[in-house]
């Protein structure tokens, strides 16, 4: 893949057209979405003669923020999220948008991809959290992209998807724990002891946690959770595929769940949510019990407590983002503390 851009100034009529195999006389651009790792900007577009292509798209280029740019190199998202929509996204029945163009320059770190523009549906709402009914959509495309992937040992063979080893493990370890001096001091004071307890009875666990990837391995999206999500169109869709790996399916159900619910939502509604996700999964052809999936459910809720920490004090600082990562840090350790997550990392 070539022929990326270095950011939203590249999306000229020129390199549209030859990313598209069809002319464009003349592009328009505004921002949309609240991403920090990449901007994503809706592309309005005239083109000299007909076309099948749609005259609006979704396109999402390298972040103008240096911050989010270097931490977009650590952790690999524009190679990841380019090759995603390039080599998995067209086999997949499941609510993910269609992909009309997918460019990585592995040299300079720069990546473009054009998707289709699904307005006017949505996002979820992360901040207020999303209705049961929403989430219950949700994991309809979740179980369905877990069940296309479920023990998939071609995907264990793509190296830009199974990055997981030993020593990346014991990376992430190592930079959230050294993360978390900064995120304590920034976010503390607004978390409040139990959070900040339970935070910190974990992070002596977090190698061997990320070490050991209990539970099958899948497509995992890795950051499943309603600012990810439109709904309102014929089937949810699952956006920013900037974290997909071959990983536990089901921490994206116990992050989801966690992030993406208001605290007394997810309580009265958790089980029900669960059971609808095994019960979608197996009818996929899956062999996974209940027993499996409540456990390995119980023991990724620290999957948000990890990325919590991780992209907050690695992205752009934001009001908005501020506001989100005290929100989400607030709902996962409820979690944890709620389902008694920290017994099973001991």
């Amino acid at each position: 893949m070539t022929g990326a851009v270095s950011g939203a100034g590249g999306l000229t009529a020129s390199w549209l057209s030859g990313a598209l195999g069809a002319e464009v006389t003349a592009v328009r651009a505004e921002p949309v979405g609240t991403g920090q790792v990449s901007d994503s900007l809706r592309l309005h577009l005239t083109y000299a003669g007909d076309t099948h292509l749609p005259s609006t798209m979704v396109a999402k280029v390298p972040a103008a923020d240096p911050s989010s740019r270097a931490a977009a190199r650590t952790i690999r998202t524009y190679e990841v999220e380019a090759s995603f929509y390039a080599e998995i996204a067209p086999t997949l029945d499941a609510g993910v948008p269609a992909c009309y163009a997918s460019a990585y320059d592995p040299e300079r770190d720069e990546y473009a991809v054009l998707l289709a523009d699904l307005a006017p549906a949505q996002p979820g709402d992360q901040l207020a959290g999303i209705t049961p009914e929403d989430a219950a959509a949700a994991i309809t495309e979740m179980a369905a992209l877990h069940a296309a992937g479920w023990d998939d040992p071609d995907l264990a063979t793509l190296t830009w998807l199974n990055r997981h080893d030993a020593d990346s493990a014991a990376f992430t370890a190592a930079m959230v724990t050294d993360l978390y001096t900064g995120f304590k001091d920034r976010y503390a004071a607004d978390l409040g002891p139990e959070v900040i307890g339970l935070i910190e009875d974990f992070l002596p666990s977090i190698g061997a946690y990320l070490t050991a990837r209990e539970g099958p391995l899948t497509l995992a999206h890795g950051d499943f959770r309603a600012d990810n999500l439109l709904f309102g169109g014929p089937r949810a869709a699952v956006l920013d595929w900037q974290t997909v790996t071959y990983g536990p399916g089901v921490a994206d159900l116990s992050y989801f769940l966690g992030s993406s619910l208001p605290i007394e939502a997810r309580r009265a509604h958790e089980k029900d949510l669960v059971q609808r996700y095994h019960a979608a999964l197996t009818a996929h052809g899956v062999a996974f019990t209940w027993d499996e999936c409540w456990a390995a459910y119980r023991l990724h809720v620290f999957h948000g407590i990890v990325m919590a920490i991780g992209a907050s004090m690695l992205v752009e600082r934001t009001r908005r983002g501020d506001e989100m990562f005290r929100t989400m840090t607030t709902r996962h350790a409820h979690h944890a503390l709620d389902l008694g997550s920290l017994d099973l990392t001991r």
